[in-house]
């Protein structure tokens, strides 16, 4: 894989580059003559899967371009599912602006593949003599498909931007205006849609790194979905599924984990290899969510409204479910629940995790000896405050220098989950639905999906009621994946889910005094959930047996889209500022 193998001098400068400016040595190719045969397509079409333009999680690599350096939010730290002691982001705090990094650095990024990409398709004419025919057709198809999930990336984030499929010079960079989004979805579909017809449905082992046909059709089903478009996400993810390729992968817990590589589910995923320089460090944010007596900070975690998200093991919430039971909260829930999130009294990570504030020493795996328990309030201060601490994804290679699990973009549990969905918007209720979703849920408690009996089998049809169903599964199924800030969006409960407040433990004392000695350790009471899964812990709170950390902030006349980032705005008078910014 050449994923490092080509810097801007092949493809162009930052967003709006000009091909007519040929600034680099000759020894290092010029942008006029690229692209004449396949070695040098080859290397121009890696660049477009480059980590960078597609990591979910936070990347170093070995070799680094001018990009490098950009840490994309690689959890939900935007949504209601992530809790970072009293701290909040930008979106959550309501302090988003035109000149917030990852405003402006998302929109350069998007860019620059997309300029890259648009390089390639009108140049692959220069390699029509030593390059096939069906060989060109397959480059352009992987151009358009990285081009096209920028571009609907933009859509999603920004809404109106300048859409451009040619390579421009600065003049004509600085003129272009604001392109309405539905006339960029439709061109998104149409180079999805040439990415599906030409790319193959899988590949060899050396050529993981591009996408396939199934991916061209998720991904279209995708944005389709998170722009509306229902029939048009049903029928692209009809069509992955009928590929018959993908399957889920048998155990959800390990799923996530850098031993699992090139799992069946995977539709499509930017391969990480420490060999090869790609790979997750230890250091700095990777650091966050690992238990302080492990080594690392937790001090960014799963939040109390996610927690109380999952369901129990009869399929019903936990304010409605007689198996919950408040001081015990993990027992009876969704196995997907103990998937991601860490239990108490349970080993992790080579020690036992157990963060009461009395549990002041714990039992070392590796050493067999008890030490000091850092992940206590009574013992260190900046344990984590609502004592959960994230467990999917991670194990003990995070523990090592580098990790090198698998960048998973879109997986065929979310094709099975984008087609239920559409499906029932659509009013197309049928036992497809039912399927689709159940496969989803059956996985987690391992047993096939025509055994009901086993797991809390999905069977109603009611519209409504499935919505709400197939939210909370999605809340359950993606937590940890950064799909979440999406979902709240496009459902419109971004205003009520990020104008909670967030809650966490009282202080040592009062701890102590109103929530360990009468008994009541870990939650006093259970929290109500509301019809759009949407937790009240206000009772607690105001009973005085947790902690009130901040209020989110969320602005529904303007967040629901990002603003054009500041320095486009003064550099070009034809682009104009979302609403409120």
């Amino acid at each position: 894989m050449k994923i490092k193998a080509l810097i801007y001098i092949l493809t162009g400068f930052f967003l709006f580059s000009c091909n007519d400016l040929d600034l680099n040595p000759l020894s290092e190719g010029s942008s006029e003559s690229w692209n004449a045969n396949a070695s040098e397509l080859d290397m121009s079409v890696a660049y477009l899967y480059d980590i960078d333009f597609w990591d979910a999680e936070l990347t170093r690599t070995s070799t680094s371009t001018s990009l490098s350096g950009y840490e994309l939010e690689w959890t939900d730290r935007y949504t209601d599912d992530w809790t970072a002691r009293a701290s909040l982001s930008d979106i959550t705090g309501g302090t988003i602006n035109s000149q917030s990094s990852f405003v402006t650095i998302a929109w350069k990024y998007a860019y620059t593949c997309i300029a890259a990409a648009n390089q390639v398709i009108v140049s692959l004419d220069k390699a029509a003599e030593s390059v096939s025919e069906s060989k060109l057709k397959e480059y352009e198809a992987k151009a358009r498909f990285a081009r096209a999930a920028q571009y609907a990336r933009l859509i999603f984030l920004y809404g109106d931007v300048p859409y451009y499929t040619n390579v421009l010079s600065i003049e004509e960079a600085f003129s272009l205006s604001r392109t309405d989004k539905q006339t960029i979805l439709e061109a998104v579909y149409a180079d999805y849609d040439f990415a599906a017809e030409y790319l193959p449905i899988t590949y060899g082992s050396n050529e993981l790194l591009f996408p396939t046909k199934g991916a061209a059709l998720a991904m279209k089903s995708r944005i389709a979905l998170y722009m509306g478009d229902w029939s048009v996400a049903r029928d692209a993810a009809k069509a992955c599924m009928d590929l018959g390729v993908y399957e889920l992968h048998p155990d959800y817990s390990t799923l996530f984990l850098s031993k699992t590589k090139n799992a069946t589910e995977n539709v499509f995923a930017i391969p990480r290899s420490v060999g090869l320089g790609i790979y997750i460090p230890r250091g700095g944010r990777a650091k966050e969510p690992i238990t302080r007596i492990a080594g690392g900070f937790c001090n960014g975690g799963p939040s109390w409204d996610l927690f109380s998200a999952y369901l129990c093991e009869d399929g019903l919430p936990i304010d409605e479910s007689p198996l919950y039971n408040p001081h015990e909260p993990f027992k009876n829930r969704d196995p997907r629940c103990t998937a991601s999130i860490v239990e108490f009294q349970t080993p992790w990570l080579g020690f036992m995790y157990q963060p009461h504030p009395d549990s002041l020493t714990v039992l070392n795996f590796n050493t067999g000896k008890y030490q000091s328990n850092a992940d206590s309030r009574g013992v260190g201060q900046y344990a984590s405050y609502n004592a959960l601490t994230w467990k999917k994804k991670l194990d003990e290679d995070w523990l090592d220098l580098l990790t090198d699990p698998d960048n998973r973009i879109i997986r065929y549990a979310d094709v099975l989950m984008i087609y239920a969905e559409a499906k029932i918007e659509l009013g197309e209720t049928d036992q497809s639905v039912l399927d689709a979703m159940n496969q989803v849920r059956a996985r987690a408690y391992g047993v096939p999906y025509t055994d009901t009996s086993s797991y809390p089998a999905i069977t109603g049809t009611n519209q409504d009621e499935l919505r709400k169903t197939l939210r909370i599964e999605r809340r359950m199924e993606f937590a940890f994946e950064g799909l979440r800030y999406a979902d709240l969006i496009r459902w419109r409960l971004a205003e009520k889910a990020l104008n909670t407040p967030i809650y966490g433990m009282l202080e040592l004392d009062d701890l102590r005094e109103r929530v360990v000695k009468p008994g009541l350790w870990f939650f006093p009471s259970t929290p109500s959930i509301d019809e759009d899964g949407v937790a009240d812990f206000s009772g607690m709170h105001q009973a005085g047996q947790i902690n009130l950390l901040v209020e989110r902030q969320f602005d529904p006349s303007k967040q629901y889209l990002w603003p054009i980032p500041a320095n486009e705005i003064l550099i070009n008078k034809n682009l104009t500022q979302n609403a409120g910014y």
